[in-house]
């Protein structure tokens, strides 16, 4: 009875210290509720391939699907200076990387690396938005884009090419972050 009485009051304070939290993020969604979903969804692939670039095998990181496509090294790379280009665009900076990472960069390591900055970059710009400042304009590829729809399109290129990485992962008999855990 003790330690049920124990687990209950730690459970109780935990909720209660987590609370605060909650009731933040969830103001703050509400306040937001267009760029909130739209930071959640970009999370969401984030967390998928920054999972797949750590799972992958260095061995792996030179593998194509075929010999006209990019291997796994390139894919990750990519992935990172798209978002580092494009999250610049919407935030009206000048890209924090310079060069081509694609081009540069060849070990699990450095690419890794890359590819976390990216998206902590782009985390940033996810951060600032508002429903309000969403429905400004940037050019992005010739397009007139508001910034939300561009953050979008930047979330896309990403659920894009983690179409790519589960593919090249299921060639390689591995099972994809999003489908761990499922028993698929």
């Amino acid at each position: 009875m003790k330690m049920r009485t124990t687990v209950l009051a730690a459970v109780a304070v935990a909720c209660l210290v987590a609370l605060p939290a909650v009731a933040q993020a969830q103001a703050a969604a509400s306040a937001n509720p267009i760029a909130a979903s739209t930071a959640g969804t970009f999370a969401m692939v984030k967390g998928n391939i920054l999972k797949s670039a750590e799972q992958v095998p260095e061995s792996l990181y030179g593998f194509k699907a075929t010999p006209d496509v990019r291997s796994f090294g390139q894919l990750f790379a990519h992935v990172a200076d798209a978002n580092f280009m494009i999250c610049a665009t919407i935030a009206g900076e000048k890209s924090p990387m310079t060069g081509s990472i694609e081009k540069t960069k060849t070990t699990k390591a450095d690419i890794s690396a890359a590819l976390a900055e990216s998206f902590a970059y782009c985390e940033k710009v996810y951060a600032a938005a508002t429903d309000a400042d969403g429905g400004k304009t940037v050019d992005l590829f010739g397009m007139k884009l508001a910034k939300l729809a561009a953050l979008g399109f930047n979330t896309a290129h990403d659920f894009e090419h983690y179409g790519n990485i589960v593919t090249y992962m299921r060639l390689n008999k591995m099972v994809p972050p999003s489908s761990q855990g499922r028993g698929m």
